[in-house]
């Protein structure tokens, strides 16, 4: 479970802190909306924020067919990148401040998910959006399908880095009057505001949404 499965994803600064195991990995991709993604082009080097999901054992994204990002990404390698920040770890000295925080990095190509599975694949998205809704909305129709490209890369090379806990004061540091502990950080869910024009009962997984 903790070995690396490539030379590229071999945690070498902060060992201690580094996972390969898969579980993980879901679990942080799962908990994400968005991933980055790193590529390159003649125009140089880019990280492009874009929208993610996960089913089975590939990470997805979609755009359109005319997205550069995406016409790059069946052509090379690339970095894709998840980050949750859990909370900010205030210690005794400067240098030891920290984050506590779940991280993945994924290496890779890209492949485009043929057009007998993409139906489904976006269905999976709008599922990781608001599981439920898909039966309550109008589904893309052909014209909206053949507009859109969706991506798919494996899980199979990746690595976790996870921070949790106080700070890592030294041990000369321990007797100066500062606060010291962590700050935690969470991400929340508000109340839902309807539109406008909306004349539908809020369902079950709109009331739920601030508590879930």
């Amino acid at each position: 479970m903790n070995t690396a499965p490539s030379s590229r994803t071999q945690v070498k600064r902060g060992a201690n802190r580094a996972s390969y195991d898969p579980a993980l990995l879901h679990a942080i991709v799962d908990a994400a909306y968005v991933c980055h993604v790193a590529f390159s082009d003649a125009r140089g080097t880019h990280c492009i924020p874009t929208a993610c999901w996960r089913r089975g054992d590939y990470l997805y994204i979609h755009g359109s067919n005319g997205s550069r990002m995406l016409q790059c990404l069946m052509e090379q390698d690339c970095c894709v990148t998840i980050t949750h920040v859990d909370g900010l770890v205030l210690a005794r000295s400067a240098f030891n401040h920290s984050m506590n925080y779940r991280s993945a990095m994924v290496y890779g190509r890209f492949e485009v998910v043929a057009e007998d599975a993409k139906r489904q694949t976006l269905v999976d998205f709008m599922e990781h959006l608001a599981p439920g809704r898909q039966a309550e909305i109008r589904p893309g129709n052909d014209k909206e399908f053949a507009a859109t490209t969706v991506l798919r890369i494996p899980l199979l090379e990746a690595a976790c880095k996870v921070r949790t806990g106080p700070p890592d004061d030294d041990a000369e540091d321990m007797d100066i009057a500062a606060w010291a502990g962590v700050l935690p950080l969470t991400q929340t869910r508000g109340t839902p505001v309807p539109d406008a024009q909306c004349a539908v009962a809020a369902p079950a997984y709109v009331k739920n949404w601030a508590t879930s």
